[in-house]
């Protein structure tokens, strides 16, 4: 004797629906509500229903009203802890040894989590005075090069869905702490495509950094390059350590797309 509910089985059900939503979107990349109800076989108010549920939780997001839906920051989160966290940081192992032996700095790569930034990986400078390995910490993203870099990657909706408050968390008298500042920092990112910390997440540690993007040309993880802020004087960040990062970045993404 089955203990399911009577003709449950054969009644498609919302998450079933929601599921084969996110199927859709993950192999086309956009979708309409009247394809979303024509693939599914629903009602176009039924498919509009389940991916507005799924642009609240950040599964997909809308860039303009009526617009199509795409991939949301938690379904790149959810990738990135199934699979691409082991995959990219093998792969980007080796681009940040050369990138430090390059710069004789402390270089990492990191992912966005939220508000925050997680440091999956570092390779330390070999000088005495360096920046220490950072793997596995977790700091504000707008503190930090690599955060800056990121979050100039995400649209203004998706930007809205992560600081719906606006409220921004200060580690030294050199962090970014009011939106407006924020805005006109990541104007600045996006026209020069690279970031700066100058001593916000940390006193006496400054970076640079540059997203690495993904086929869709989203931002997917950053690369940075750390130093002490004594020696940053001596040092031409654009010159000396953007061209080397935009090399680094590309032959990761490179990389990535020759092992899937």
């Amino acid at each position: 004797m089955s203990n399911s509910a009577p003709g449950l089985e054969s009644v498609p059900t919302s998450v079933d629906n929601a599921l084969s939503l996110l199927a859709l979107i993950g192999e086309q990349r956009a979708i309409r509500v009247s394809e979303a109800a024509d693939r599914l076989g629903v009602a176009r108010s039924t498919a509009h229903r389940l991916l507005s549920a799924l642009r609240r939780h950040g599964f997909v997001l809308q860039d303009k009203p009526n617009g199509v839906y795409r991939p949301g920051p938690v379904l790149h989160e959810i990738g990135l802890a199934a699979i691409g966290r082991i995959d990219i940081r093998s792969v980007a192992r080796p681009v940040l040894e050369e990138l430090s032996e390059r710069t004789r700095e402390t270089v990492s790569l990191s992912l966005i989590e939220g508000r925050n930034v997680r440091f999956l990986d570092c390779v330390e400078s070999p000088r005495t005075v360096r920046v220490g390995d950072r793997t596995g910490i977790v700091m504000p993203a707008h503190c930090t090069a690599a955060g800056k870099a990121l979050l100039a990657g995400l649209s203004e909706t998706e930007l809205d869905r992560r600081f719906q408050d606006r409220t921004l968390v200060t580690r030294t008298p050199n962090s970014i702490s009011t939106w407006e500042r924020l805005e006109k920092e990541l104007a600045l990112v996006r026209r020069h495509g690279y970031a700066l910390n100058e001593q916000e997440g940390e006193e006496g540690v400054c970076a640079v950094a540059v997203a690495v993007r993904d086929l869709a040309n989203a931002p997917l993880a950053a690369l940075a390059v750390l130093l002490p802020a004594a020696r940053i004087g001596q040092a031409d960040a654009r010159r000396d350590f953007v061209p080397l990062l935009d090399r680094a970045a590309a032959a990761v993404q490179r990389l990535l797309r020759a092992n899937p």
